[in-house]
């Protein structure tokens, strides 16, 4: 427990220094888990947060994305194994880094006779990769045109998160009130916590991912946007543009998180070597 407890401070402690800007339970008719669950996104244009070095206007195309976040099941059946700490097959994989979560997208491609995204070479470091701490730097390129699964764009994540083109402008994703769509740390355990951050209150009181889809969705139907477990995105935290950077992008709250990196424009960053029992993924595919 005390290692755990080491990661979790890391893990919170590198969110922290990204920023920018009642009801619950499932929603009746919600799809069988074990059955390939896609959503289509129709494209638009994101304006993302003007206060944010990288704040600018996207256009995006349509794509899927994943109507919920890669579950321990689905990660079993692909790699074969479940790094998660807290398990539970229709819990969000977590303790996977943003190289796991790659290697995922090109296995699970394989196994359905799809073109895989991604290039992954092992043995020549990424020269655009500054960190000074990841210890693996792959080289990872894409495999343009290839029409298997990826992680999403940070755009193109905020975008879905934000509601597409139904989008009805809340704070988080698919509502105003945090809780009807979000686990984090006040949430997710066994009863409501109040007054400041604290691990020792966490793990007394038993917090945890919960099962995927059982809060509110959003507008597109997407669920857990706003907080269960942090979710990795392709692009460096510091500029997607130059392609390269010391950090990955990480998007949405963790159940460990406070209410403000539930919110759909709060950018947070991660080694991509780095992983924690807040950190998962979903997964996107082009149409």
């Amino acid at each position: 427990m005390k290692n755990l407890l080491i990661v979790l401070i890391l893990a919170c402690l590198v969110t922290a220094t990204g920023c920018s800007h009642a009801t619950s339970g499932k929603e009746k008719n919600q799809p069988d888990l074990d059955n390939d669950d896609l959503v289509l996104v129709k494209g638009g244009t994101l304006t993302t947060d003007p206060s944010d070095s990288n704040g600018k206007e996207v256009t995006l195309p349509d794509f899927y994305i994943g109507r919920y976040e890669v579950t321990q099941k689905e990660w079993a059946e692909v790699m074969g194994n479940d790094p998660s700490q807290f398990k539970g097959d229709n819990s969000p994989v977590e303790m996977v880094s943003w190289y796991d979560a790659i290697e995922y997208c090109n296995k699970r491609s394989e196994q359905e006779g799809l073109q895989p995204y991604y290039h992954i070479d092992k043995d020549t470091p990424d020269p655009n990769n500054k960190s000074e701490y990841d210890y693996l730097k792959w080289n990872v390129t894409i495999n343009k045109g290839a029409n298997g699964y990826r992680l999403p764009t940070e755009a193109e994540w905020e975008y879905a998160a934000s509601g597409g083109q139904l989008s009805k402008g809340y704070t988080y994703s698919g509502s105003n009130q945090a809780d009807e769509v979000s686990w984090y740390w006040r949430n997710s355990g066994d009863k409501p916590l109040s007054g400041d951050w604290s691990w020792p209150a966490i793990e007394s009181n038993k917090g945890r991912p919960h099962a995927v889809g059982e809060k509110k969705a959003n507008e597109l139907g997407l669920y857990d946007m706003s907080g269960n477990v942090r979710e990795w995105c392709w692009d460096w935290f510091e500029d997607a543009d130059t392609a390269s950077g010391s950090y990955r992008v990480v998007k949405g709250g963790g159940w460990i998180g406070d209410i403000s990196s539930g919110e759909v424009s709060f950018r947070g960053k991660f080694e991509a070597s780095g992983y924690g029992p807040d950190q998962g993924f979903r997964v996107v595919r082009g149409t």
